[in-house]
């Protein structure tokens, strides 16, 4: 069995390059997968490896960057490893907004068992911060998208919206959210909300009967999509436009495993689709034959 954590942490922290490479090197030592963006303004990422290793590796994160908790952490299982490699990157934001922040007030974080309550108040707008093609796999009950596919446009998104009004985000584990609510604070923005552990923690602890989530919530990684319980999901992954397909989507004839779905047939090449088709065949004899290919689950 794989464990996977989804954490973030806003503080400022320094010898970035130092300690990428301590964590490099932790990565390769210990089979840990998944990323990690460091910044100056804090870490975000999602690992994956065993129990021992993965608690090693989150203690290890603590000791380096010298704080206790993080300010969000999740934990799901998975049979197969979820992520391909480990990596660990800077970048100037954790979330790239425009926007750096050290330190969040927890106040307007509100629990999984109380966001029903909230988001049925119909003084509520609720959004969701995600991209479109997240939105489109599952979302909450009358929850709006902005539609933006780069989340350095959403503060043109937000400034339009009712001061008047309860402003209720949520977003697949709760860090973007994070920047879209200090924005909107600098704005004036009084009564700003956000899901506390985001999606991931709502379908955890919120039983089906009680849930106000449509669909499957989109994960970036090899699982693809979660249902309630953190249950692996029905979609699956384009090989073509690196986009979730559902069940249906595949029945269509545009779909071709490893190749196209949908979304994407109309627009590639057909050089593109001819270089999809013969890394689909290396694939297909690499299962024959019993050998190991990079775009197999891993199985323990």
């Amino acid at each position: 069995m794989f464990y996977i954590a989804g954490l973030y942490k806003f503080k400022n922290i320094s010898n970035i390059k130092k300690n990428k490479k301590l964590l490099q090197f932790l990565f390769i030592k210990k089979n840990i997968r998944g990323t990690i963006i460091l910044s100056s303004e804090g870490i975000n990422g999602t690992i994956s490896s065993s129990r021992k290793n993965l608690n090693l590796a989150l203690s290890k994160i603590k000791r380096i960057f010298k704080f206790n908790n993080f300010d969000s952490q999740s934990l799901s299982k998975s049979k197969f490893q979820v992520f391909h490699r480990g990596k660990v990157k800077i970048k100037k934001e954790v979330v790239p907004m425009g926007i750096k922040i050290s330190k969040r007030k927890f106040n307007n974080h509100v629990e999984p068992l109380n966001w029903n309550k909230l988001i049925n108040d119909k003084n509520t707008f609720l959004i969701d911060a995600r991209k479109p093609f997240e939105f489109k796999v599952g979302t909450f009950k009358n929850a709006k998208n902005p539609k933006i596919n780069n989340f350095r446009d959403f503060p043109n998104y937000l400034k339009n919206l009712n001061k008047n009004k309860n402003i209720a985000m949520f977003c697949t584990g709760g860090i973007r959210c994070e920047k879209a609510s200090v924005y909107l604070e600098k704005k004036g923005f009084k009564n700003v909300y956000q899901l506390k552990g985001g999606i991931i923690s709502y379908l955890k602890k919120v039983k089906k009967t009680n849930s106000l989530w449509n669909g499957e919530c989109y994960v970036f990684d090899n699982r693809v999509s979660l249902k309630h319980g953190l249950i692996p999901g029905s979609f699956s992954m384009c090989s073509g436009c690196r986009k979730p397909i559902s069940k249906q989507e595949k029945k269509s004839k545009k779909y071709e495993e490893g190749v196209s779905c949908p979304n994407c047939h109309d627009s590639l090449t057909n050089s593109q689709k001819d270089r999809f088709r013969m890394r689909q065949k290396q694939i297909l004899l690499a299962k024959r034959t019993g050998k190991k290919h990079i775009f197999q689950k891993e199985y323990n």
